[in-house]
């Protein structure tokens, strides 16, 4: 009977203990949880910190540009030593904008490029495409700099919601300040030739050292720039200053723009003679007008001084662009232009005038990507006719803009 109740108690004793020990393993299991949990906790706390961080850092740093490539190939009818050619060229442009404050930018652009295209072989005096190619992103305006194309910091003055003052120094380009156009102002996705890109006797200079300033008082607009640049055709150092005054036209057609731009240098360029020094200057027009959703137009009439050797007095060139609306696809675009440019008629050798018309059409395949089909007729005839020449120039360029 007592080894019975001995038996029965040791039992019982076994069946506590194992019962405490497992609820005192569980405990330890749940505690150990617990501890894990809270380290997951804090390192997912940390984690989201930094992504906060680094969230709040990519809302003040945009990385963007542009690769474009084309291929042109002519048929030109001139002197005896001028062939037919094809060639192709790409640009790549990359660029990172900085904004530590909403006043604030600080821009960098660069330019890489394969290939000279037509323009290295052409027998035409203006470029067929206007691109920045393999020869204009090296030794950069005599600077011995290459692919630092643009380096500059802005602030942004904010006087009421219409007035506002931007000043911008570094390595600028001053055809982002100056004539500017709606239509004709950008070889990547309009016109191709460098007639229609910009005024060609506006010498307007790109990537070199100087400030600007802009000036936005509602519809009206000024816009000024000073540059140093390092070397002219001429090898040497000259200062360009430029003024342009912007009217904005808001209607029931559409938004039009009405440009008046001056420049002048300082003396700098060689004359005809070869003999001085000369300053140069020009006058320069540039309207652009929509007329509803799917049409436009827009010219661009200019003048220079011939104190220096220049190749053009005049240009006189205008066209319309058409939104690819008119098919029901409004990523795309037409564009015809047209451009007669005066020759200065400075020596026998000199351009007595030059002609461009070109039509684009140009394919937007997504929000990056856009594929454009040229046509190019060129005319250049001299003051003694042994060197005319024309032709023509069927392109293809593909360009992505991120």
């Amino acid at each position: 009977m007592q080894k019975r109740v001995a038996i029965i108690l040791s039992c019982l004793i076994l069946s506590v203990a194992g019962a405490w020990a497992q609820e005192t393993a569980t405990q330890s299991e749940v505690d150990q949880l617990k501890r894990r949990v809270d380290e997951l906790e804090q390192k997912q706390a940390k984690t989201e910190e930094k992504f906060g961080a680094l969230s709040e850092v990519a809302k003040h740093v945009s990385i963007g540009g542009v690769l474009s490539g084309a291929y042109q190939y002519e048929w030109v009818d001139g002197p005896p030593d001028v062939d037919d050619n094809g060639r192709g060229a790409i640009s790549f442009q990359p660029e990172v904008s900085i904004t530590p404050t909403e006043a604030d930018e600080i821009f960098f652009l660069l330019g890489f490029a394969a290939g000279n295209g037509l323009n290295g072989v052409t027998p035409f005096a203006l470029a067929p495409w206007a691109a920045g190619l393999e020869d204009d992103v090296k030794d950069i305006n005599g600077r011995n700099r290459d692919y630092l194309l643009q380096a500059w910091y802005k602030h942004t003055f904010s006087f009421s919601e219409e007035r506002t003052l931007g000043l911008v120094g570094g390595i600028i380009d001053s055809t982002d300040y100056l004539d500017d156009n709606a239509y004709a102002n950008d070889e990547y996705t309009q016109f191709l030739n460098e007639a229609l890109v910009n005024g060609p006797n506006a010498f307007l200079p790109s990537w070199d050292i100087g400030g600007a300033a802009e000036w936005d008082m509602g519809p009206f607009g000024v816009s000024g720039v000073y540059m140093n640049v390092g070397a002219n055709d001429d090898g040497n150092n000259y200062n360009f200053y430029g003024l342009q005054l912007t009217y904005t036209l808001e209607t029931g057609l559409g938004e039009g723009h009405y440009r008046v731009l001056v420049d002048t240098t300082s003396k700098a360029f060689l004359d005809p003679e070869g003999t001085s020094e000369e300053q140069r200057g020009s006058l320069i027009l540039s309207f652009d007008q929509a007329f509803g959703d799917t049409f436009g137009a827009w010219i661009r009439f200019g003048w220079q001084t011939d104190d220096a050797l220049v190749n053009y007095e005049g240009v006189y060139s205008g066209g319309v662009n058409i939104s690819g609306n008119l098919w029901g696809r409004e990523q795309d675009n037409l564009g015809i232009g047209y451009a007669y440019l005066d020759g200065a008629e400075q020596t026998e050798e000199s351009l007595k005038n030059s002609q461009v018309i070109e039509a684009y059409v140009n394919f937007g395949l997504n929000d990056y990507l856009a594929l454009t089909f040229d046509l190019q007729y060129m005319q250049d005839k001299y003051v003694l006719g042994v060197d005319d020449v024309d032709g023509w120039i069927t392109g293809v360029r593909m360009t992505a803009e991120l």
